[in-house]
């Protein structure tokens, strides 16, 4: 927490330009936009990921990201919206304190963002791994 730079931008000590703030949650605009509008949503309280937050304060942070996706289009005139969150490392999180992209898009913006190759899965091993997740939720 001491080093987290979005705990330091909720804190004021850096300064981001902000677009909503409540008791629970902070937006404002990302530094390094992969589109115009491209604004973070972040808990004021301090989480790394998904896996640790407090539920309530996840409830919070979405409910302001819907907000903000519809004021965005809105404002923007976009045609679509991106609406991602990474968690740890290996899935490319690169400040260790939950966030929520919201990235505006517009037909043909040329933005690039991870191709996924889609392709036919092995049925027996996607029902194997349904009853390990289906075990895990209880």
């Amino acid at each position: 927490m001491g080093d987290c730079i979005f705990c330091k931008i909720i804190q004021g000590e850096i300064p981001a330009t902000k677009v909503y703030e409540d008791e629970k949650v902070l937006a404002f605009m990302d530094i390094n936009p992969l589109n115009d509008g491209h604004t973070l949503i972040v808990p004021k309280r301090h989480a790394e990921t998904i896996f640790e937050i407090d539920p309530q304060d996840l409830i919070a942070t979405i409910k302001v990201a819907q907000k903000l996706a519809i004021a965005i289009k809105k404002a923007l005139d976009s045609d679509g919206m991106i609406v991602v969150q990474l968690n740890n490392k290996a899935a490319g999180q690169m400040v260790p304190h939950l966030h929520i992209h919201l990235i505006p898009r517009w037909e043909n913006d040329g933005l690039q963002i991870g191709k996924w190759e889609m392709k036919p899965g092995d049925m027996e091993k996607i029902k194997d791994i349904a009853e390990k997740i289906k075990k895990e939720v209880g």
